[in-house]
């Protein structure tokens, strides 16, 4: 803890939201009622997991500290249902390359993410075609995501982080592939691949 002579430099941002992510909310909350939990301004590393990341660095650092500005979770489960991204205003041909890898990573991890032109007000009967083209396209051009060892990497049962397909190189098991913590060697747990 600090001591009173060295105060820490930090501060309350003076809003969490801003005042059209604030109205979009309002319309937000009367169109799923008590169907879905809103949860604002959420990390994309919390939503999406990059399969195999000792080979895909690249893409985790595509969407490291980026967010999604709402997440809708089933109220039961508290699973994700779709994504909601409010985007600057402009013609069709004037999406941004951002705007449209996010979406493509959304659709192929079989979750919609609906883009929404940002405003200080919202209609819902102008919303709600939004939400049905996210599902949409979601259904249409969703690749269905088959877990198996070359695109799944589980979790170390000991820390807690994704661990990386590795070979053992040497003994009985030498050839063979296994996941391995990223730890390694301050942690030595493995998972066998089925």
């Amino acid at each position: 803890m600090a001591s009173r002579s060295e105060t820490l430099p930090y501060r309350l941002r003076e809003s969490f939201l801003s005042s059209g992510e604030i109205a979009f909310y309002r319309v937000l909350q009367d169109m799923v009622r008590e169907r879905f939990v809103i949860c604002p301004k959420v990390a994309l590393t919390d939503i999406l997991a990059v399969a195999r990341p000792n080979e895909n660095v690249h893409f985790y650092n595509k969407i490291f500290r980026k967010n999604v500005d709402f997440l809708l979770l089933g109220r039961q489960n508290l699973k994700p249902v779709m994504g909601i991204r409010l985007v600057r205003p402009g013609g069709k041909d004037d999406i941004r390359e951002s705007d449209k890898f996010l979406q493509d990573a959304f659709t192929t991890a079989g979750l919609p993410l609906v883009c929404v032109p940002v405003s200080e007000s919202y209609d819902v009967a102008e919303l709600l075609p939004l939400f049905r083209l996210a599902l949409v396209k979601v259904k249409e051009e969703g690749a269905a995501i088959e877990e198996n060892p070359a695109d799944y990497s589980p979790l170390c049962p000991k820390c807690g982080i994704t661990m990386v397909l590795r070979i053992h190189r040497t003994g009985s098991k030498a050839g063979t592939q296994y996941y391995g913590c990223m730890n390694y060697p301050e942690c030595t747990e493995t998972v066998s691949v089925k």
